[in-house]
């Protein structure tokens, strides 16, 4: 019977997979949608200026009583609609993500299931919790701010994790080390997985901001679409309130791991290689926070901080697990 239910987790992944992989497309296709409106709409000014122009001279001329105030209407009009044109694509991605992620924890649910606990004890199993958990975080989130633009962030993101994790982590279902057989394991890893998943959100805003502020600034960044998009003080204000989020939940993992630590092992705190880079996680994010507040850090410089916070996160999961020992040594592989 675990088989089964380790089949069915591997069959709901690849799938899920394949629907994440088709999203991305139609979120690339949406993306190229923009830039083409924009240009559009780039020309439609252009052409009612020219119009309002041609207008104004012949009033000029002839002493006519029309102004250029129509034309610029029509060609502001036009423009409008132009904007305003039904994003089919992106609705078929956002319908493709969620059928994604509905497989998806499908999956997480056949492999905890299988394993008869929490799906989250190695390195594979956190792989496919943790990337559900950043989608799931990014369809709620749309309830609060449409960041659908962000959609091929996300799911390349988790497209990339997912392949790695299959591909190079997988293992198969084993007992529970000591240490791990403990409720603690529910709740520390789970908010864990969680805020890492809004962190993963505020750092692709980051990377957009970051982007969307050479463009304003006037630098050489011939990308369309970014003029669809919020400006950069709009998504530096979004990724901090996401990241405010994500760091209390954060704080929890860090004091929830020192508590189950205590009963695990008789001590808070131990200089553990994972223990040590959780709280330097936890710095860069408090450091992103307090600066921002009381020190004026605007602009790129915030976005750097959030985008270095979750490739520490990255390097935490990853190069520390498959390469340092100590008593987190959980990876299975």
């Amino acid at each position: 019977m675990t088989e089964t239910f380790v089949s069915y987790s591997l069959i709901a992944v690849y799938s899920a997979m394949a629907i994440y992989t088709l999203a991305f497309v139609l979120f690339a296709v949406d993306l190229a949608r923009r830039s083409a409106e924009s240009s559009d709409a780039s020309a439609a000014r252009a052409t009612g200026l020219a119009s309002a122009s041609a207008q104004q001279a012949s009033v000029m001329v002839n002493g006519s009583s029309v102004s250029g105030t129509d034309t610029l209407t029509t060609a502001g009009a036009s423009e409008s609609k132009i904007v305003a044109h039904s994003p089919k694509s992106l609705k078929l991605a956002m319908a493709m993500t969620v059928l994604a992620w509905v497989l998806h924890v499908g999956a997480v649910i056949f492999r905890g299931v299988a394993a008869n606990r929490v799906p989250w004890a190695n390195m594979f199993e956190f792989t496919l919790t943790a990337t559900a958990l950043i989608v799931g975080v990014f369809l709620i989130v749309q309830f609060w701010q449409d960041l659908r633009f962000l959609g091929s962030f996300i799911t390349g993101f988790v497209l990339i994790a997912l392949g790695v994790g299959t591909s190079s982590f997988y293992v198969d279902v084993v007992p529970l080390p000591p240490a791990l057989q403990s409720a603690w394991l529910v709740i520390h890893v789970f908010v864990a997985s969680l805020s890492t998943g809004f962190f993963a959100l505020a750092a692709s805003l980051s990377i957009v901001q970051l982007m969307q502020a050479r463009r304003e600034a006037g630098k050489a960044l011939k990308l369309r679409f970014l003029d669809t998009l919020p400006a950069a003080d709009r998504l530096e204000t979004l990724a901090y309130r996401l990241t405010v989020v994500g760091f209390v939940m954060w704080t929890f993992t860090l004091i929830a791991g020192a508590v189950w630590a205590e009963r695990a092992w008789g001590r808070y705190w131990g200089w553990d290689t994972k223990e040590v880079w959780t709280f330097i996680i936890w710095t860069i994010y408090a450091g992103y926070i307090h600066a921002r507040a009381t020190r004026g850090w605007r602009g790129s410089r915030s976005a750097w901080l959030a985008i270095v916070g979750f490739l520490a996160i990255v390097f935490n999961f990853t190069i520390v697990n498959l390469f340092f020992k100590g008593l987190h040594s959980y990876s299975g592989l």
